[in-house]
């Protein structure tokens, strides 16, 4: 081995402040042939004694590196390095474990906190099944109560407040036995008062209440044909009929008219063709003309909803004088709104206007008689916000310009 090779040096450092035992034999056994140089290949002893060295060389090294090793550890035992890896590799293995325990442990949490919340979730859902079978049993005993008179006004004020909580009400007070022919019973019951006019407030809000649940039947699809077959709204003409304008009559007409107008709002032809057999087109214009804002407000629904329909416009427009019944009192409204301002009723007029000019002959007529606060900016002000109706005035204007429809 050369003196100056990387060998030599490294043989010639000192291991942690110890002595290289192997660079003392191979000074002393001096650099000549490699059996020399190797003693162990030649001699036990020698061999012997380097291993012995090499082994407390390992010794402190492993002290150096682990200085709380045990005794046991540090010791000559062969065994002893081998057990302290393996009690690491315990300690390695039991952390790894913990660790893989971990995401076990909130998975379990997870899944507790999980059926817990599914757990609460069904005792909430079987309350308010128990709280809904409570209300509709108390929706049954008030619909029975309607049959004994001295219950019979209660029952219907509360049967009037749950009408759009429960949505089967329609059905039940319909297919149960006698509770229509009390419902009407009540109707007719009013009409005395009506010439004179005596009606009250409390008779007044009690036929009211009866109205409700008829505006109720009127209003279910399953029972809306089973109304109109029964001809029940030609019951209603004689409240829209009249004329006071005291609060009991006013609430009167505004809730007949509202059981009309549960009919219409569904654009089912059927209802339609069946008003328009009766006098509702006359009625309602009288309101238009005489009633409340909200009274009007109901009335001039009821129209457009005629006129939305083909049956209905062709109606309106088949002869002049039905035409200009309409057209006067829609006139008549603009001039009030004038001074008004009320933005409902002008949106309903604008529509109704907008549908007449759908038909020929109104188109031309109107052509001559549409009110001049309609052309002008008399009601820019108060339409500012509203886009929609903007939007339908203009196309008014524009159908009834010399451009527009022909």
């Amino acid at each position: 081995m050369l003196p100056n090779s990387q060998y030599h040096q490294y043989m010639q450092q000192p291991t942690g402040g110890a002595p290289n035992p192997l660079a003392a034999l191979l000074q002393s056994a001096g650099t000549g042939n490699l059996s020399q140089q190797f003693p162990a290949l030649g001699s036990n002893n020698q061999a012997a004694a380097v291993a012995a060295a090499v082994a407390h060389q390992q010794q402190q090294q492993q002290q150096q590196q682990h200085p709380g090793m045990s005794a046991h550890a540090a010791s000559n035992d062969p065994y002893g390095y081998p057990v302290l890896m393996n009690t690491s590799a315990s300690a390695m293995a039991a952390a790894a474990a913990a660790q893989n325990a971990m995401p076990a442990a909130a998975a379990a949490a997870g899944n507790k906190a999980a059926a817990m919340n599914l757990s609460f979730l069904h005792q909430d859902h079987q309350v308010q099944q128990k709280l809904a079978q409570l209300e509709e049993d108390k929706i049954y005993t008030l619909v029975l109560e309607l049959l004994n008179p001295s219950l019979r006004e209660q029952a219907l004020l509360d049967l009037s407040k749950k009408r759009e909580q429960y949505e089967d009400l329609a059905l039940v007070l319909w297919y149960s036995y006698g509770v229509i022919t009390v419902l009407l019973q009540e109707i007719v019951s009013v009409y005395p008062m009506l010439t004179p006019p005596t009606l009250n407030g409390v008779t007044s809000n009690r036929v009211c209440n009866a109205l409700a649940l008829l505006q109720c039947v009127a209003n279910h699809n399953e029972t809306r044909a089973l109304f109109l077959n029964a001809h029940l709204p030609l019951y209603l003409y004689p409240f829209l009929n009249t004329t006071s304008k005291t609060r009991p009559f006013e609430y009167l007409r505004l809730t007949s008219l509202g059981v009309i107008g549960a009919l219409v709002k569904n654009d089912n032809p059927e209802v339609i063709s069946f008003l328009l057999s009766t006098e509702i087109i006359p009625l309602c214009l009288r309101i238009m003309e005489t009633g409340s804002e909200l009274s009007k407000t109901v009335a001039i629904f009821i129209i457009q909803k005629i006129l939305l329909d083909e049956t209905g416009l062709y109606y309106i427009c088949q002869t002049y004088e039905r035409f200009y019944a309409v057209a006067t009192v829609l006139h008549n409204m603009v001039s009030q709104l004038v001074e008004t301002q009320a933005i409902r009723l002008l949106k309903h007029v604008i529509r109704c206007y907008l549908r007449l000019s759908d038909n020929p002959r109104a188109r031309e007529a109107l052509r001559q008689c549409l009110p001049e606060p309609l052309r002008d900016t008399t009601f820019h002000a108060v339409l500012k916000d509203d886009a929609a109706t903007r939007r339908c005035l203009g196309q008014l204007l524009m159908n009834l310009s010399d451009n527009g429809m022909n």
